[in-house]
């Protein structure tokens, strides 16, 4: 009885706007682990909801994280819309080194150019929050160019940012974050089975 009335209570405080982002967000993360096309519309849904829902948590990194979604998650229609060849889709690609290098040098940079900057607002963990929008904005580049590790950096982020939100009462959010991290574990085995079958038709 106690339990079904702290969800209820629970449930009472959650948001409109956070449950439709949670619904759409989930639905483009699932799309994108099967390798569909569509999930880039739901992604710009939800990444547009966000921007108001960080914005009054004060994670400001995060709120404009959600504008960089916004042009990649377009940038990633078009490129997967686009066919190859004789192919049928857009093909999975191996990071290389070069990208390792760039991708980590950026990272360290724009974690301690943002985190500087946003220590001095009222921000909420300026460094951590810097940290993890710097980890998805290659992510997310990486996802939209369809680079097989997009998913490893999306387990380790949104392992983060289930901790992150549950401290600032988004709920919602860490409970969409942690099945994120799960839909990113089956989209990099997906993406490394077709991977594979690419290597053997080649």
């Amino acid at each position: 009885m106690h339990i079904i009335q702290f969800l209820q209570e629970w449930w009472g405080h959650q948001t409109w706007s956070e449950i439709i982002a949670v619904i759409t967000g989930l639905l483009c993360v699932y799309l994108a682990a099967v390798n569909n096309i569509w999930n880039w519309a739901f992604a710009i849904i939800s990444v547009g909801i966000y921007i108001f829902i960080f914005f009054e948590a004060r994670l400001y990194a995060d709120m404009g994280l959600q504008f960089y979604f916004i042009s990649m998650n377009i940038y990633g229609w078009y490129n997967w819309s686009r066919k190859q060849g004789t192919k049928r889709k857009t093909p999975v690609l191996m990071i290389n080194r070069r990208e390792i290098i760039w991708s980590l040098l950026a990272i360290v940079v724009f974690t301690v150019l943002l985190g500087s900057v946003l220590k001095y607002t009222t921000a909420s963990f300026p460094y951590l929050d810097s940290f993890c929008t710097a980890c998805s904005l290659v992510a997310q580049l990486f996802l939209a160019r369809k680079i097989l590790q997009n998913w490893l950096i999306w387990i380790f982020v949104d392992i983060i940012y289930i901790g992150v939100y549950t401290y600032k009462n988004l709920h919602l959010t860490a409970i969409m974050y942690a099945a994120y991290t799960g839909m990113a574990i089956l989209g990099y085995h997906d993406w490394k089975k077709e991977y594979k079958r690419q290597v053997i038709k080649n």
